[in-house]
């Protein structure tokens, strides 16, 4: 049922919105200059236009952990992972109904970091390791988040978008 909200909700977002990509508030903070932060409703058109995979992180202005998760961004390897999708950043306190559409059975806690495939469905196998929420990640070191970005694109069988840096391999 909440995979069914959730494909739905991405659905209407992507046929009632413009092509126009806009940024969201607090991109800058997330290291907007080096990452291509789209708002939920033109990241989702993007991606079921293009077929690329989502990552959509939900934050929170208030969340000191959100805070410390932001670094993670600045890591170059993050950096250059995220060409390979369509980056979501939603701010869950004011994108309430965005958030309670991607509400998992987890809760709706933040930082909450989802694996979209291009048609909406949110990825069971693109979890961190914490099993009281899966859909957190390790937010001092952008190693979990890493190893989950180059998992993402064998499981939505997307060719990477970027060439890997000297002496580094897109596995």
């Amino acid at each position: 049922m909440i995979r069914s909200l959730a494909v739905a909700t991405f659905a209407l977002f992507a046929i009632s919105v413009a092509a126009h990509a806009k940024t969201p508030a607090h991109a800058d903070e997330w290291n907007g200059a080096e990452i291509n932060w789209r708002d939920a409703r033109s990241g989702i058109y993007e991606a079921a236009h293009t077929g690329r995979p989502v990552i959509m992180v939900f934050h929170a202005t208030w969340c000191t952990v959100c805070k410390r998760f932001r670094q993670v961004f600045k890591d170059p390897a993050i950096v250059a992972a995220s060409r390979d999708f369509v980056m979501i950043l939603v701010d869950a306190d004011k994108e309430k109904e965005i958030n309670g559409a991607f509400v998992q059975s987890d809760g709706s806690y933040v930082p909450r970091t989802l694996f979209i495939d291009s048609e909406g469905n949110v990825s069971d196998k693109l979890v961190g390791s914490d099993p009281q929420y899966p859909h957190s990640v390790n937010v001092d070191k952008p190693d979990e988040l890493l190893s989950l970005m180059r998992k993402a694109r064998h499981v939505f069988d997307v060719p990477p978008a970027t060439q890997a840096p000297p002496g580094e391999s897109h596995t």
